[in-house]
């Protein structure tokens, strides 16, 4: 079983004061913080606690709650030791929207975490709602962590996560490939996701543009930088028809 790690220290501002971890390496804490709007990396990142957690301890008990839908107790309940001491994940979603039933006792909570206990608190940033708790994390009550999840809108962010998708695979991808299939998925970043996963898992040696056209030709449109990458290989026919 991985030995758990002390997460790594913040360098982001002062009023910080919990570490902000990579959503791709994210490591457990009493209290985790997954903040931002960018769906597809929360999602992997508490799926990648789930199972830190259960490669740590098989036996280990997941609940989920919903922050705007909360029964008052629930919190307390599900974080509590059971008789036979099982460690606990508690994902709580909708904290955006929570209720104060919830906020208040997410905030008491934060004062006297249980031991065993890992509570995943998700949060979009939709709206200010949960600030006060949300700023109480992050100013280190609970001994959490925080794991961002900004906006992937950019070029250049698809092109960084394509690539961290598979450069975590291990699986190599030529620059011409890559720009293809970004180019293939810039407006859906969960399609995009399902595309990478989808070669890493078929292709069984490098990733060639060849390979992304036969897969997804039919999404790839002609762009400066095919014309290019097609130009510098030295097939200017097909550059000069591109």
């Amino acid at each position: 079983m991985p030995a758990r790690r002390p997460p790594a220290r913040s360098s982001s501002a002062s009023r910080i004061a919990i570490p902000q971890l990579d959503w791709r390496a994210p490591e457990p804490a009493p209290v985790v913080l997954v903040s931002g709007p960018e769906e597809v990396c929360a999602e992997r990142a508490i799926a990648a606690l789930r199972d830190y957690l259960r490669a740590e301890d098989p036996s280990l008990e997941v609940s989920d709650i919903r922050a705007d839908d909360y029964v008052s107790g629930t919190l307390l309940g599900v974080t509590s030791p059971s008789l036979f001491g099982e460690p606990r994940l508690v994902r709580v979603s909708g904290v955006e929207k929570a209720t104060d039933a919830f906020l208040t006792e997410a905030l008491g909570y934060l004062e006297h975490p249980q031991d065993g206990a890992t509570v995943i608190l998700r949060h979009t940033g939709a709206s200010v709602r949960g600030k006060k708790l949300l700023d109480a994390v992050r100013a280190g009550q609970g001994n959490g962590v925080e794991v961002p999840c900004p906006a992937v809108k950019r070029d250049g962010d698809r092109f960084d996560f394509a690539s961290g998708e598979f450069r975590t695979a291990g699986k190599r991808i030529a620059p011409a490939a890559l720009r293809a299939l970004v180019s293939a998925f810039a407006d859906d970043l969960t399609e995009l996701a399902a595309a990478c996963q989808q070669l890493i898992a078929d292709v069984p040696g490098d990733i060639t543009d060849q390979i992304v056209e036969r897969y997804y030709g039919g999404r790839v449109e002609t762009s400066a930088f095919t014309v290019a990458d097609t130009a510098i290989a030295g097939r200017y026919g097909e550059a000069l028809i591109a």
